[in-house]
């Protein structure tokens, strides 16, 4: 089975919407609030009316949303420098509730001021690849939904968040803060049993590692194969070291 991870690491102009809202908010161009917000506090719930865009500064939230089952699905995780919310331009109640995951420091920008802004071409251009970049990712997250297993959509899953969110060590990616099983299993569309065994398909097969000081390292160039090639042993590469020897006994 072949499975493409297209991920932003892929995409040709990655949006940095969040450096320049930073770079406008520090030469006082565009005015931002900021407020702080505890581990598990909401920072908005579903049919909220409001009408903010948020920068990430420090820390990390999940944006979730309840299933008719009543059931919570994971649409994404924000961290330092992502911009979440913009969905409120559109004018319509939020569908979604942004909880933060650690203590978290955000900007907040009334939609009113950043429609104001974006006659700033700087500003108009980031936000314009921003759209697209998230078009382009919620539509490889349906074709993953349609015509991949849940292993898969679990690996390319990690894949993105290690690229989006991770530190690299060489050919790993280190993902620092905690994800838990439900959390990814929301991501996924499984259960949290089914990702806890796959974790460990994927621990024994070399693509991830535990290590005492993050949550996860992923073998990014062995977790791209397995995307394109599945389980299929590969000739041992001398020129890297195995990722399995940061394995937690």
């Amino acid at each position: 089975m072949t499975v493409t991870a297209l991920t932003p690491a892929r995409l040709g102009a990655h949006s940095d919407l969040g450096g320049t809202l930073s770079r406008l908010i520090r030469a006082e161009a565009l005015c931002a609030s900021t407020i702080k917000v505890g581990r598990r506090e909401v920072v908005y719930g579903c049919l909220d009316g409001d009408r903010s865009l948020y920068l990430v500064e420090q820390g990390q939230v999940k944006a979730v949303t309840p299933s008719r089952e009543g059931k919570e699905c994971l649409l994404g995780i924000y961290a330092a420098g992502d911009v979440f919310g913009e969905l409120c331009l559109v004018g319509s109640d939020r569908m979604e509730t942004v909880i933060a995951m650690t203590p978290t420091v955000l900007r907040r920008i009334s939609a009113a001021k950043v429609l104001s802004a974006l006659a700033d071409a700087g500003l108009r251009g980031e936000f314009v690849r921003y759209l697209a970049q998230r078009l382009f990712e919620q539509q490889q997250l349906i074709i993953g939904l349609v015509t991949a297993d849940s292993e898969y959509r679990l690996a390319a899953i990690l894949l993105h968040l290690a690229r989006k969110h991770g530190k690299r060590e060489e050919h790993l990616l280190r993902i620092e803060e905690r994800i838990t099983q439900e959390e990814l299993s929301g991501m996924v569309g499984t259960t949290r049993s089914r990702v806890g065994y796959f974790l460990k398909r994927f621990r024994n097969a070399g693509l991830v590692a535990t290590r005492d000081d993050c949550f996860l390292l992923v073998d990014e160039p062995r977790l791209d194969d397995f995307m394109e090639c599945g389980y299929a042993p590969a000739a041992r590469d001398t020129r890297r070291p195995e990722v399995s020897h940061y394995t937690a006994a």
